[in-house]
């Protein structure tokens, strides 16, 4: 049995209690900052412990005796909760979207004893897996365009919307500056800009920059690529509203007041659809060749309980790659890239079947 401790008992949390629990090969605990969270957790058979994350020394010992630590926590609290893993020698693993965290992630990893493996979740994460795996099929490559959106099956608002995971999170997406690779050369592009339409399965999309999808690829790709991008995917009409409100009525600098009108206004829901649309093109054998790859994935019944499509697919993430470094199957010492997981092995494996 492995010991593992997870921090953030939130919708993704409970999510990976779920299946590292069920799995029966962890000995998990899961600790946060709010004991209303723990409380509903209980009944997975983790065990539970209230903790505040702002003190290294608790956090320390909090973490201390477990070979793996899983941060489900807001991306403010990465650079800590990392720290604290490297100096008590235990594998690091998080969702976070942040790219200024994840840069402090990869500076700590240049001492660390063992692996530091951050933004494991759908995009980033899986999406780079994907992407990464695709363009190895080209001698050389030209484009690729990476689109994800989670989306509510049953759109009923003005903004065609649901809350479906980390209010901070999509926030920030849509507040950051993004990265790109436009013309073989690194850029630091606009979030909510370079809008554009298409369709799949009869359906009418949208899709729009946004902070933090690509994680490591344009380092990893930077001179072997002419342009690489990130767009996450909504219904038309939904830009212009978010465009208006953080820019022309200045919420994005009021980020507090904009996650308040969200969550008071807006309805999360588990009745959601996960989209996943990448497109590589390139020399392959003398001829430019385009591959694409799209799925839809939807909310799923777990054991009796209704999961929504992000909280599945989100969890299934982190979860295959804590499984993969359990089987050596990733570098187990310093910054780990998503890209460094082999697609066929992520695809393989128990909780990698659920983008299957």
């Amino acid at each position: 049995m492995t010991r593992l401790i997870l921090l953030g008992a939130g919708k993704i949390g409970e999510t990976i209690t779920h299946f590292l629990q069920a799995s029966g090969d962890y000995t998990l605990t899961v600790a946060d900052q709010d004991p209303a969270r723990l409380a509903p957790m209980a009944a997975l058979g983790a065990t539970m412990v209230r903790c505040e994350f702002g003190e290294p020394s608790a956090l320390r010992e909090l973490i201390r005796g477990h070979e793996f630590v899983i941060s489900a926590c807001p991306f403010h609290l990465t650079p800590a909760i990392a720290a604290a893993a490297v100096d008590v020698g235990a594998h690091y693993f998080d969702l976070t979207e942040d790219v200024a965290s994840t840069r402090r992630v990869k500076a700590l990893a240049t001492t660390a004893r063992t692996a530091l493996v951050p933004q494991c979740g759908l995009a980033p994460g899986f999406i780079s897996i994907l992407a990464y795996a695709m363009t190895r099929k080209f001698d050389s490559l030209r484009d690729v365009q990476m689109r994800v959106g989670a989306l509510p099956v049953y759109p009923t608002n003005a903004l065609k919307y649901n809350l479906t995971w980390s209010t901070d999170g999509l926030i920030n997406e849509y507040c950051n500056p993004c990265e790109a690779i436009i013309d073989s050369r690194v850029h630091e592009t606009l979030a909510l800009e370079e809008v554009e339409a298409f369709s799949l399965d009869g359906v009418a999309y949208e899709a729009f920059n946004t902070s933090g999808g690509l994680g490591t690829l344009c380092e990893t790709l930077d001179g072997k690529v002419e342009n690489l991008n990130y767009k996450t995917v909504r219904y038309p009409g939904h830009r212009d509203i978010v465009k208006m409100l953080i820019r022309d009525l200045r919420l994005g600098q009021r980020r507090e007041i904009l996650k308040d009108v969200l969550e008071e206004s807006v309805p999360m829901t588990h009745q959601d659809v996960v989209l996943v649309f990448v497109t590589v093109s390139g020399m392959r054998e003398g001829r430019l060749t385009q591959e694409s790859f799209a799925k839809k994935i939807y909310s799923k019944t777990v054991d009796g309980k209704l999961y929504s499509a992000i909280q599945v697919t989100t969890a299934a993430g982190i979860c295959a790659m804590v499984d993969m470094m359990r089987d050596r199957m990733l570098p187990t010492r310093g910054f780990v890239r998503q890209e460094d997981a082999d697609l066929e092995r992520f695809l393989a494996n128990r909780f990698g079947q659920h983008y299957g």
